[in-house]
């Protein structure tokens, strides 16, 4: 590509879901109310399990966590998308799809991380009950998340950084509804294959990495679970996993399968309606999947809001 062809960036054009003006109603309805259930799912959540002694559990302590960074995770991308259905303007400056991307990448690696913590809590509470107290004591419990917080800083950082150095042409728009890493980078006019090469062994490394501990710790609960003599030990064992297992698979198969999948098999529209699938409908259904079947989390909720409805009613 000729240097006269390049173009200073100043701004980039997101082209959305849809640019049929007659969905954007539709469009706006549909995200908003999604994300207003995701936060307050999550939310509800962390409320719950800080507020009441009876969860102050690793397990539930990874719980809150990754509810937190699922209201963040949505944050990064569905509100700047119902701006700018609301205000008619696609527009996204430089600074801000190059931050929205990094927080993008941060949350959806520190999620990544998350739920392989929580993968090999059950491992400990499962195969080593005994020992599960001393095991997972709280200052283990801050190191994991801190550590998760390290590295999806860094790589997140790394992969923003390689982003900075490529340079654009004339075309800037982003048939995405945010600023999608692969896109940017099919996007530039410069040459790209350092970036390439950074994305995906980054993918295969916090992805297939975190989800080999994953099914390591799970080799080794069916096989405690197995060896249990009672049927009523292995329901129970197994029913505090479940919830887990359905949002392990809910994340991987849909982040993966978009990230991995060849350019050829879709368009770059349905791979921004795919990626709906990881970065809202995942996040909106974690509460529901983990408060449906957790008695604790129901009961934690039950309390709360009787508090709240006594603090109410009582009187100044």
């Amino acid at each position: 590509m000729e240097p006269e062809n390049l173009t200073r960036v100043s701004e980039f054009v997101l082209l959305g879901l849809s640019e049929e003006p007659d969905l954007q109603p539709l469009l706006f309805g549909l995200f908003l109310s999604m994300y207003l259930i995701t936060v307050l799912g999550n939310l509800l959540i962390v409320l719950a399990v800080s507020s009441d002694s009876h969860l102050h559990t690793p397990m539930y302590f990874f719980l809150s966590n990754l509810s937190f960074v699922d209201i963040c995770f949505t944050s990064t991308t569905v509100p700047k998308m119902l701006v700018n259905i609301q205000t008619q303007s696609k527009v996204i400056t430089y600074g801000g799809c190059i931050t929205q991307m990094y927080f993008f990448l941060f949350f959806a690696s520190l999620d990544n991380f998350l739920l392989t913590v929580m993968a090999y809590d059950r491992f400990v509470a499962i195969c080593h009950p005994l020992h599960y107290t001393v095991i997972m004591h709280p200052r283990l419990c801050g190191r994991l998340v801190l550590v998760s917080c390290t590295i999806s800083v860094l790589n997140s950082l790394l992969q923003s950084l390689m982003v900075l150095r490529l340079s654009f042409c004339a075309d800037l728009q982003i048939p995405h509804f945010f600023c999608e890493l692969k896109q940017m980078v099919q996007l530039a006019c410069s040459d790209t294959f350092l970036n390439k090469l950074v994305m995906y062994f980054a993918t295969v490394l916090l992805g297939a990495g975190p989800l080999a501990g994953i099914f390591y710790s799970y080799s080794k609960i069916v096989s405690c679970i197995c060896a249990m003599p009672s049927v009523q030990g292995k329901y129970k064992a197994f029913s505090t996993c479940v919830s887990h297992l359905s949002v392990v698979s809910l994340f991987y198969l849909t982040i993966l399968g978009e990230y991995l999948s060849s350019p050829a098999a879709h368009n770059a529209q349905t791979s921004a309606a795919a990626s709906v699938l990881y970065t809202v409908v995942t996040p909106m259904l974690n509460p529901f999947i983990y408060s449906l079947r957790n008695k604790d989390i129901k009961g934690a909720l039950k309390r709360s809001f009787e508090m709240t409805v006594q603090i109410g009613q009582s009187p100044d």
